[in-house]
């Protein structure tokens, strides 16, 4: 049931066109456009070369946008149609039909991951080969996180909040959330609170993981406490209409 509940979101996400522009071809645009154009501080960057120092903060990027906005829109209409309510009535629980959309959403990162990934090499990105098995950890705990969140946002409110409510959060994050503004360069107390975050945590374990070559329990923890905590917070309020 988890595998054909995965199957079907899958080929819906990929069928529609906004999601499709929201997960993938806004990342890809942010990518190419940072790592050409002379827009963020050098100082920012340090000493690493510019598109090895954003490749790693746009797969988490994607990551938020296809886990946890494209998630929670595409929830918030399919409860408004009454989708919810028809998968209630088939033998589907509840905590899989939770399960069946992160799963999903599994799949959409790991495509969006390697298409990225894909053109960033075209850019010249030169990822360390030491961190890609901690990449991977933290792409997974991430897209939990953000799927359990998105799920949640999308369960509790009206189709119309959501979408308003999701893109606004995805906005805030992708400029104060620790993704295209490292915590090192805030100030401590508001470093530590971003790091925090699951942008943050995952930008920041992306980056230790490809640019370093390093392991990052911090951040991958950060993750797993997020995605532990709303996703059972969302398996139990979701509501099906």
């Amino acid at each position: 049931m988890l595998r054909t509940h995965a199957r079907v979101e899958v080929s819906l996400t990929l069928r529609h066109g906004e999601q499709v522009l929201l997960t993938l071809l806004i990342p890809l645009a942010l990518l190419i456009g940072l790592s050409l154009l002379d827009i963020l501080p050098a100082s920012s960057l340090g000493p690493v070369p510019r598109v090895d120092w954003i490749t790693p903060r746009i797969l988490a990027l994607a990551v938020m946008s296809s886990a946890f906005t494209g998630q929670a829109i595409a929830l918030g209409f399919d409860r408004r149609y009454g989708v919810l309510k028809r998968l209630s009535a088939t033998a589907l629980p509840r905590w899989l039909l939770v399960a069946g959309r992160l799963a999903a959403a599994l799949v959409v990162v790991v495509l969006q991951s390697v298409i990225i990934g894909v053109v960033a090499a075209f850019l010249g990105w030169s990822p360390s080969v030491s961190g890609l098995l901690s990449a991977v950890l933290l792409l997974m705990l991430g897209t939990l996180a953000f799927g359990a969140l998105g799920v949640l946002l999308g369960g509790a409110l009206r189709a119309e909040a959501v979408l308003a409510l999701a893109n606004i959060v995805w906005f805030v994050l992708l400029l104060a959330g620790g993704i295209l503004v490292a915590p090192s360069s805030l100030p401590s107390g508001l470093a530590r609170v971003v790091e925090l975050l699951p942008s943050g945590a995952l930008a920041e374990g992306m980056r230790a993981a490809l640019v370093d070559g390093a392991f990052a329990p911090g951040p991958m923890l950060v993750l797993a406490v997020w995605a532990v905590l709303t996703g059972g917070l969302a398996s139990r309020t979701t509501k099906l209409t």
